[in-house]
């Protein structure tokens, strides 16, 4: 048996590997289908491969190892060792008992089995039969690969990559896809028999072929089993790594071993085992004794630096001190190996070494050795594991204590405050809010206590060196929160309590505003009204105030009760204060005003009473006198405006109905003006009676229509009237004699104005002119010519142009047309006069003395002017009188 077979010891120089493949293992438990058929078929040819060495092969992975015979027989050929005699029944138990005497040889090698027990093997549990032969596998096949201080898979992984590392196309980096296109299979093989694989032929996108072609003549001549399809491996993303690492320390045994026994040369038997440059047995033994006791050591360190100091120490000793005692043993178990190899292949007895010094004695104290290892390895972390955690622990209090610490500061003398004592309603609730967010934040910091609590407990019971101080900063924190708690409490119930009394404070000041508003407004109208100067003009306008001032002086008893009630609301905040010793700061929020200011108003409202009862006595007698003035100027009023009316109708049935001559017409006239004169005296007397009207400041009388303006525009009028009718009465006198008109003709022309004059108002308008001109017999038509003789004849009865034509422009127009007609030397006279004795005249002359019509009249009817003293624009006259009279009249 070589050192490769047996070298199992050297799987805890590598023990993190080897643990972390039993880890493999065990999250494996359930395999992808593509990997349990993978392993299945590698597991079953590596198992035949040495199975065959006794005569006997497996068909059936989980089945024939399931009565425990080949799993011991198996063990026996890859180990060189001989079992525990197997139990020949065919019951479950003796099943179970062998299975568990191959389980307790693989323990008893160093191999830690993992979730892997007899009765499951027994059972037939395919990937717990699959599990056990890869622990098997690890640790006869692979755990002894080394390389350059490697071993196990990170040496085997190591040597493929030495070995093909001169290969185009070969990337080795594990043991899955690196080997899916067979290149790195064909590569070791030709790496070492070259004659037997024509390398420079093999193409990397033929992955079948080149898997195929390795394991062909991998089969043939290199006795190393197919354990794979090429179809499993090209058909699956990613093949199964424990497969191919099965498959692949076949070829670094077969190549290695070939290597090794080719070098090894017979020696003499006794001389091999004890050549002096082999290692002693006895000095390998002595070293794992005084090992042991250290190793055993269980005395824990306080500190981390201290126990980091003794895994120090354990790594020199198995980076330093152990691999050269590895490499003795594995020379030792060599030298026995090759030893006993060439004494059987010498026909010779097999060499016993003395008793204690046995391979079987190497391998138990080397065992017992790696027991106080394992034991002393797994105390260290867990010590240094238990340090880290109270070391964790305690720097987790002292953090966790330290933000306590910082957030507790000046809590309690926050909390021992009295500003709630001078705060208002608003500031009180203020307070409360940040209060219940406090509450809240303690809450919160309730989980922070408890957490330290209970780390301070957790680190008493893993006996913290420190625990003392730890016991007393908790302690400490503990105390003070329970203060926390109590006077938060305290100031709770005083917040809460303070707010609770300004509620009620407030809702009085609420209910003193409301009621109080109103009432000072009551009063301060009362007040206005009071002293209110009252304008009235009647009698029933006075009795209306004093009827409204005794029905106000009735509502007073009952304002002084609400007086009293207002009063009373101040008057039990007040007490609340008082009893309660409410510190109040302000005023009522809700009004400005105050009880003294209500009492002083009222004070004010009783003292205006009877000044208004004076007010109002006095007032009615002034607006009982005003009356008997309104009545004295209403009685004379009524008879003088009626009488002034009359005389006024009189005046124009005078003027119009023309009862005898023009001049009986005036003298009627002059006596009714007469009559008017008389009644002076009543006028003037109203005149007195309306100033003292006046005096009194009376504006109104119901008792009459007429005012005084209307009695003094009357009386104007009427006197204006009369004047003007007999002024009328004498220019037509006037006119008459000048103009030779008769009576009849007078009476004629008064008819028509009178009955055209429909509104009898003494005028005529433009069309009733018109209407009475056609009705005189003129030549007025619609046409073009009767309209421009009317527009000449309205510019002579009308020249200012006031559309209306009053009597005496009509007798004036009609005595000039009814008039003998002007001669042709009245004329040139008239024009000589306009001319200044010139012999013609100017058109502006003419526009400047005549009514524009009558200008522009004459001026279209003259010629210019030739004469020797004619100067530009002159006009002559005299062609004006041809036009007008002919040459005759001339």
């Amino acid at each position: 048996m070589t050192c490769l077979d047996q070298n199992h010891l050297k799987l805890d120089f590598s023990k993190n590997d080897y643990m972390q493949q039993e880890d493999d293992w065990d999250r494996d438990m359930l395999l992808d289908p593509a990997w349990e058929k993978q392993q299945r078929k590698t597991f079953t040819a590596w198992c035949n491969s040495h199975l065959r060495k006794a005569g006997t092969q497996i068909e059936n992975i989980e089945e024939d190892f399931r009565d425990g015979l080949k799993l011991m027989l198996l063990l026996e050929v890859i180990s060189g060792e001989r079992l525990a005699k197997p139990e020949r029944g065919k019951m479950r138990v003796h099943k179970i008992s062998n299975v568990n005497k191959a389980l307790d040889f693989i323990a008893s090698k160093g191999v830690k089995l993992v979730s892997i027990g007899a009765e499951e093997i027994v059972d037939g549990n395919a990937k717990m039969t699959l599990g056990m032969i890869w622990t098997i596998i690890l640790r006869f096949a692979i755990q002894d690969i080394s390389v350059e201080e490697t071993s196990a898979k990170e040496g085997l992984l190591l040597w493929c990559q030495r070995k093909t590392a001169p290969y185009k196309n070969v990337n080795i980096q594990n043991f899955h896809i690196s080997w899916k296109d067979g290149l790195g299979f064909c590569a070791l093989i030709h790496r070492h028999r070259p004659e037997l694989i024509d390398y420079g032929k093999l193409r990397k996108d033929d992955p079948m072929t080149n898997l195929n072609t390795a394991f062909d003549v991998a089969e043939k001549y290199l006795d190393i089993p197919k354990m794979l399809d090429a179809e499993d491996i090209v058909g699956t993303a990613r093949p199964d790594e424990k497969a191919i690492m099965t498959y692949v320390s076949s070829f670094y045994h077969a190549f290695s071993g070939a290597q090794k026994v080719s070098q090894g040369t017979p020696l003499n038997v006794m001389n091999f085992y004890t050549y002096p440059i082999c290692p002693s047995p006895h000095s390998l033994l002595e070293w794992i004794r005084r090992t042991i006791p250290w190793l055993e050591n269980r005395v824990p360190e306080n500190t981390m630096q201290a126990m980091q100091q003794k895994l120090e120490d354990f790594r020199d000793y198995r980076r330093l001190h152990k691999p050269p005692k590895v490499q003795e043993k594995c020379q030792l178990e060599i030298n026995f190996n090759t030893l006993q190899t060439k004494l059987r292949l010498s026909n010779r007895p097999a060499f016993m070494p003395s008793e204690g010094k046995m391979v079987s004695d190497i391998s138990s104290a080397w065992g017992s050795l790696e027991g106080a290892e394992k034991g002393y390895e797994e105390w260290l972390l867990n010590e240094i594991r238990r340090l880290e955690r109270l070391d964790h622990l305690a720097e987790k209090f002292r953090q966790k204590a330290a933000i306590h610490e910082a957030w507790t500061d000046g809590k309690e003398e926050m909390l021992q405050q009295k500003d709630y004592e001078t705060a208002s309603l608003s500031d009180i609730k203020a307070l409360l809010k940040k209060h219940e967010a406090f509450e809240s934040d303690l809450a919160a910091h309730q989980d922070r206590v408890e957490q330290i609590a209970a780390i301070a407990q957790e680190l008493n019971e893993l006996e913290y060196y420190d625990s003392p101080s730890v016991n007393a900063r908790c302690q400490q924190i503990c105390d003070q929160w329970d203060s926390l708690g109590v006077l938060t409490q305290k100031r709770s119930e005083a917040l809460q309590r303070t707010e609770k009394l300004l509620e009620t404070i407030d809702q009085l000041y609420l209910e003193f505003a409301k009621r109080a508003a109103p009432f000072n407004n009551w009063m301060e109208g009362a007040m206005e009204d009071l002293q209110d100067t009252f304008i009235v003009h009647t009698i029933e306008e006075i009795q209306g105030l004093s009827t409204a001032h005794e029905q106000f002086k009735a509502t007073l008893p009952e304002a002084d009760k609400e007086r009293q009630a207002i009063l009373g609301i101040h008057n039990e905040i007040a007490k609340i204060v008082q009893t309660y010793h409410v510190n109040m700061a302000g005023t009522n929020p809700y009004t400005t005003i105050n009880p003294q200011e209500i009492n002083a108003k009222w004070d004010k409202v009783r003292q205006l009473v009877p000044q208004r009862d004076q007010a109002l006595i006095e007032e009615h007698a002034r607006q009982q006198n005003n009356e008997r003035l309104r009545r004295q100027f209403a009685n004379q009023a009524n008879v003088i405006g009626p009488w002034i009316q009359t005389k006024m109708e009189e005046i124009g049935r005078i003027s119009i109905e023309m009862h005898g001559t023009l001049e009986d017409q005036l003298t009627h006239l002059r006596q009714y003006e007469k009559s008017i004169v008389n009644y002076k005296p009543k006028i003037d007397q109203l005149e007195g009676d309306h100033q003292l009207i006046q005096e009194a400041l009376i504006f109104d009388n119901k008792h009459t229509n007429y005012t005084m303006e209307h009695i003094r525009v009357g009386w104007e009028q009427l006197l204006t009237t009369i004047a003007r009718t007999i002024n009328e009465i004498e220019n037509q006198i006037l006119t008459r004699d000048a103009k030779g008109i008769s009576q009849d003709q007078m009476n004629e022309f008064r008819a028509s104005f009178n009955h055209f004059d429909r509104d009898h108002s003494g005028k005529l308008g433009a069309e009733e002119f018109k209407a009475c001109l056609i009705s005189l017999g003129f030549d007025i038509g619609n046409d073009a010519q009767g309209e421009a003789e009317f527009a000449r004849i309205m510019s002579i009865v009308d020249p200012n142009r006031l559309g209306v034509i009053t009597f005496q422009a009509f007798i004036d127009f009609m005595s000039r047309e009814t008039a003998d007609t002007d001669t042709a030397d009245q004329v040139m006279t008239s024009f000589k006069v306009l001319a200044g004795d010139k012999n013609y005249i100017l058109a502006d002359e003419l526009r400047r003395e005549l009514p524009p019509d009558q200008a522009e009249y004459c001026i279209a009817r003259m010629t210019p002017y030739t004469g020797p003293d004619a100067v530009p624009g002159a006009l002559d006259y005299m062609s004006f009188s041809t036009a007008l009279y002919g040459e005759s009249d001339l």
